[in-house]
Order: C-alpha cells, then sequence, then structure tokens
C-alpha cells in the first residue's frame, strides 16, 4: 500500500469533506454526530485556505493507494502569547486504521511543528479511546489531565484526557 501524506489545497476540499462526513458517520469517537456537520464545499475550501494562510496551522492529508483516507489538523494560537502552542484534531477511517497512517501524519506534524517553531501541541481525546492514545503517546503525548463529563456520547457522559507534547524551544537545559 502506497501512502501519500502532505498539505491539503482548497482543490481537496470535496474530499476532506467525504472523509469527515465519513467519519461522522463511523467513529463516535469525533465531536460531531451523524447528520450535525452543515459544511459545504465553499467552506471547506475556505477552511482549507485558512490553515495555509497562518504561519502556526497547518492541514495534513493521508491517502492510501490513492484513496483519500485521514487527515490532522493542527490549528496554532492567534495571540503573542499562545503562537507557539497548537490545537490537534485528527481522524482516520476504520478501514485504513492500523495500517501506518497515525504515525506517517504523526511523523510530518513533528517535522512541520520544528520548522515552524511550535514550541507545544495539545488535544484532548476520550479515555476510552485506546488506539488513539496508544498513537499519541507513541509520538511523544503526554497526559496532563482528565476533562470530566467533557462530551455526552450516545446518552453516557464520557471523559477525556488533556495530552500535550512539548518540543525544546532552544532556551531549556536538556
Amino acid at each position: 500500500m502506497k501512502v501519500t501524506i502532505r498539505e491539503l489545497v482548497p482543490e481537496d476540499a470535496a474530499d476532506l469533506l467525504n472523509l469527515q462526513y465519513r467519519l461522522d458517520e463511523e467513529s463516535a469517537f469525533m465531536l460531531l454526530e451523524p447528520g450535525e456537520r452543515q459544511t459545504g464545499i465553499k467552506q471547506a475550501e475556505d477552511m482549507i485556505r485558512s490553515f495555509a494562510s497562518a504561519e502556526n496551522s497547518v492541514l495534513i492529508g493521508a491517502a492510501a493507494s490513492g484513496r483519500f483516507a485521514g487527515f490532522l489538523s493542527v490549528r496554532g494560537g492567534s495571540a503573542r502569547r499562545n503562537r507557539h502552542s497548537a490545537n490537534i484534531v485528527t481522524g482516520i477511517l476504520k478501514e485504513f486504521q492500523g495500517m501506518g497512517l497515525g504515525s506517517a501524519l504523526f511523523k510530518e506534524l513533528e517535522k512541520w511543528a520544528k520548522e515552524t517553531g511550535i514550541i507545544r501541541l495539545e488535544l484532548t481525546v476520550m479515555v476510552h479511546n485506546e488506539r488513539a492514545l496508544a498513537l499519541y503517546t507513541k509520538n511523544g503525548f503526554e497526559i496532563e489531565g482528565i476533562k470530566k463529563k467533557s462530551l455526552k456520547v450516545e446518552g453516557n457522559w464520557v471523559d477525556e484526557y488533556y495530552m500535550s507534547r512539548i518540543f525544546p524551544d532552544g532556551t531549556e537545559v536538556l
């Protein structure tokens, strides 16, 4: 299986949108429930442009054997005090999980973060999402805390972990 990892461009809007709608349907680990996403092609194009125009944000796609299979979005802080920090959202279709796409996305993320000067990457993950927790931990993320009753999924309260990865910024003693 040939894997391609690259930054998304506005022409990828339809593929990204289709992927997000599929993830909403097949995974209870994503934020939006089926039918809740109201994004259209134009909005997806605009979103991709906004990521591309920000110095500390990126939207990365993963294709497997030519099929769009996953994404990783990184949205950097907009104030001077948090520009060094970025929030991550990722999703990979079930049929492509366990094939190294997540690791490939995070390898590209690490390269991008170091080139961009990002010091802190952060995310939240449902405490029972073992597959994602393993991926994040493998890629240097640590649990910082628990966000209790963070979400209500299928009628049940779900806690989330706050996780982060901190890169040395050149001023730290290693």
